[in-house]
């Protein structure tokens, strides 16, 4: 398989101004980027630049933003793996598609973000063939994560890192958690979602207990559906006319 064929483009600039994060998560996250613009600096003194991060949490909540976000910010490239589209039935297969998508951004001093990172984090069954197959895998993406250049940034993004090898926990330095919003950032995310509209069509009925995934996909569900409500009835009217 062709690692391009592994690879999601996604040409979408996102800053981190558009990224709901909490105070710590925020200062922990701009402490790692101004770390990596003085990279250099950092090394005279012998000091080692943060360049592996988990987020984890609750689906739709920005990590996949986070990711985008801190490669904006950094000027860098940014590759995003869906491990779940890397996963096959042959392990080793898999561990050369994992060893060649690190070689590419270590090679390009990119951002490498890895979605769904459980997917070959965790152990399977109970079957000891299977058992040693994910453990030979894992063990190959520990020596990965430990060779891993400090000018390339590794950001791996899991819902369910309980499930994940604590060997491979251990392995980043900063981990960050996110849970649902709750209801006074949501309104604060509401209104940045409408307030492009008019303000007729920014008077919806709001959800809360949400994702901010889940907000954007009904915020602008609502919206065309007044807005083409409205152009059906402009048309009615002037064909009544």
């Amino acid at each position: 398989m062709n690692i391009y064929d592994l690879i999601i483009n996604d040409d979408e600039q996102t800053t981190l101004d558009e990224v709901f994060l909490n105070d710590e998560s925020r200062k922990s996250i701009n402490q790692l980027i101004k770390e990596h613009n003085y990279i250099e600096e950092l090394r005279n003194y012998g000091l080692p630049v943060n360049n592996k991060l988990l987020l984890y949490g609750k689906s739709g909540c920005g990590k996949t933003m986070t990711a985008k976000a801190i490669a904006n910010a950094l000027g860098k490239p940014i590759l995003i793996l869906n491990l779940s589209n890397v996963v096959c039935s042959r392990v080793g297969e898999t561990s050369q598609n994992i060893r060649q998508i690190f070689d590419k951004a270590a090679r390009e001093k990119a951002v490498l973000f890895l979605d769904e990172f459980d997917q070959i984090g965790k152990a399977r069954g109970n079957d000891d063939k299977d058992v040693g197959e994910m453990r030979r895998l894992v063990n190959t993406l520990i020596q990965l994560i430990d060779y891993f250049p400090e000018k390339s940034l590794l950001i791996c993004a899991t819902n369910h890192s309980e499930i994940i090898d604590v060997a491979l926990l251990r392995r980043f330095q900063l981990k960050i958690g996110y849970d649902l919003p709750n209801q006074d950032v949501l309104d604060n995310y509401y209104d940045s979602l409408l307030a492009k509209f008019p303000t007729h069509l920014q008077e919806i009925n709001r959800q809360y207990k949400v994702s901010f995934a889940e907000t954007k996909d009904y915020t602008y569900t609502v919206v065309k559906a007044m807005l083409i409500d409205e152009l059906e009835k402009k048309k009615n009217l002037v064909s009544t006319n």
